[in-house]
């Protein structure tokens, strides 16, 4: 008989459907892995398997099959978007560690490289938020890792994120506070003006849906800190949309940024976004 991890349903979660409301308990797999959870059988609601569609209830017993625990990249919902003979770019999901976490066994990108990159000795470039969607960089050998950084430092990165933000912003404006990274987990606004060009966040307005009052905008940084693009749109009072840490998001829900596009000389990657 096989094993099954016991979980229960919260309060947030009511209403949810079943393949949506999984990602409270693995939070590392992509919304095509969960659907293949329930369409297998490995998932029970209150002892009955369900399809994916099946909308849960607060306080309902969830039982997930043990051999669910391990992933590979495609269960993750990775994909190799670009390659070229030095770098690759790979589609990360919201919700997907991009690095291994210290004393933590949970899947992440950066442990699934060798597999999608089998005849490479790929590393990884650049993280993103557990939260944000988009393309990580990979080196796929030792020249293209220290070329990255050869490059990044001379500011010859470009990275552009799609961001939906609250409220209307007009027009195009760059943001210079400097940032404080010393709390691990909120980075923090310093009072100074950051010297450094390649860690400013140029803001550009694409549109403004006038029934939800947000704006969706496009984000140019050459060499960023970490949250660097949510802290700057909160700091000028237009908080991304679902950011709990500094906007009004609730857990579970979608943080909308999205790395879109990154140009280097000799290669560019790009991939779409669709937020629920």
């Amino acid at each position: 008989m096989s094993e099954y991890e016991q979980y229960e349903i919260g309060e947030a979660a009511e209403g949810m459907r079943l393949d949506k409301a999984l990602m409270s308990f693995k939070p590392d797999t992509g919304l095509r892995y969960r659907r293949r959870l329930c369409d297998d059988g490995h998932v029970l609601v209150a002892g009955k398997t369900r399809k994916p569609g099946y909308k849960v209830r607060a306080g309902q017993e969830i039982s997930i099959a043990a051999t669910a625990n391990t992933l590979t990249y495609k269960e993750m919902g990775l994909r190799a978007v670009t390659q070229g003979d030095d770098f690759a770019a790979v589609y990360k999901p919201a919700c997907v560690h991009s690095a291994a976490v210290a004393g933590a066994d949970s899947a992440s990108v950066e442990s699934v490289l060798p597999d999608m990159f089998a005849d490479a000795e790929p590393v990884l470039l650049n993280r993103l938020d557990y939260l944000t969607s988009g393309l990580l960089l990979v080196a796929l050998n030792d020249y293209a890792e220290s070329e990255y950084h050869r490059l990044e430092d001379r500011g010859d990165i470009q990275k552009f994120y799609l961001a939906e933000v609250r409220g209307r912003l007009d027009g195009i404006t760059t943001v210079r506070a400097e940032l404080g990274t010393d709390n691990r987990k909120r980075t923090k606004v310093l009072a100074e003006s950051e010297e450094d060009e390649r860690r400013w966040t140029t803001v550009e307005s694409l549109s403004h849906d006038h029934e939800k009052d947000t704006t969706l905008v496009n984000c140019l940084i050459m060499k960023g800190s970490r949250h660097q693009i949510r802290v700057h749109l909160a700091t000028i009072g237009f908080p991304i949309v679902g950011d709990p840490l500094y906007g009004d998001g609730k857990d579970g829900e979608v943080l909308h940024l999205h790395h879109q596009r990154v140009e280097l000389p000799g290669f560019t990657a790009e991939i779409g976004v669709e937020w629920d």
